[in-house]
């Protein structure tokens, strides 16, 4: 059986490899790590020792510092995403159809409940969202959006499922998987906002949820891109 520090290694890595944290981007704190993984603080930092001394963060010191990713793959990550993703791939499957009618019902009730005052949180994140010049800016407008939308329902428990769910799917971190951070998937996603701000907007609630159950899609597809991936390079 795995150790606790091999379990640990493995979610980021694949976290990594599915586009939760971009290169570039700095890891959550040794704190934040335990918390969100209900592991021991030893257990994170012998983790995290073990991603540097397979190349794949950068260790810098200061008051700045922090673990920062340096590459999406690397040669160690098809292995932790086989042995993280593959023995739940059905499991994950479910999980993308309940996340689609979950967000769908978020959206369905946005539209409903949404006052004035909700739409321009929505408005902003969305100008920001199609003005991103860079991944990790895109990422941080995606999840702004989708905090506006939640919050136009004006119900905190479905804003903290949503959250749930997206953590389920995300290894335990509540950021939106973003692939490679592919142009094309960012061009999908900014048509998938215009369209379901629009139908919040106008309080159309069957079609904001015909909308959102699509564009939550986009997730489920780059990991599935991932899976792919790696049981292609699988020895035949």
């Amino acid at each position: 059986m795995a150790s606790a520090v091999d379990e640990v290694s493995d979610r980021l890595l694949t976290a990594i490899a599915v586009g939760d944290f971009l290169p570039g981007e700095r890891l959550p704190t040794e704190r934040e790590l335990t918390g969100l993984l209900r592991v021991s603080r030893p257990t994170v930092r012998e983790a995290v020792g073990r991603l540097q001394a397979l190349g794949v963060i950068d260790i810098r010191r200061g008051r700045n510092g922090g673990a920062f990713v340096r590459d999406s793959w690397s040669e160690s990550s098809a292995a932790a995403v086989r042995r993280t993703l593959l023995p739940r791939r059905a499991e994950f499957e479910q999980l993308f159809d309940l996340r689609g009618l979950v967000e769908g019902m978020v959206a369905a009730t946005a539209a409903r409940r949404r006052r004035p005052e909700d739409l321009e949180p929505m408005r902003e994140a969305l100008a920001a969202h199609l003005g991103a010049s860079t991944p990790r800016e895109e990422q941080a407008a995606d999840s702004a959006f989708h905090q506006a939308v939640c919050a136009a329902t004006h119900n905190p428990q479905i804003a903290r499922l949503s959250r749930d769910l997206l953590s389920r799917i995300s290894l335990g971190f509540p950021i939106e998987p973003w692939g490679k951070g592919e142009r094309s998937h960012h061009h999908r996603a900014g048509e998938g906002h215009t369209a379901l701000y629009e139908a919040v907007a106008a309080g159309e609630p069957e079609r904001a949820e015909e909308i959102a159950r699509s564009h939550f899609m986009i997730s489920a597809e780059m990991i599935r891109e991932v899976l792919a991936r790696v049981r292609g390079e699988e020895p035949a």
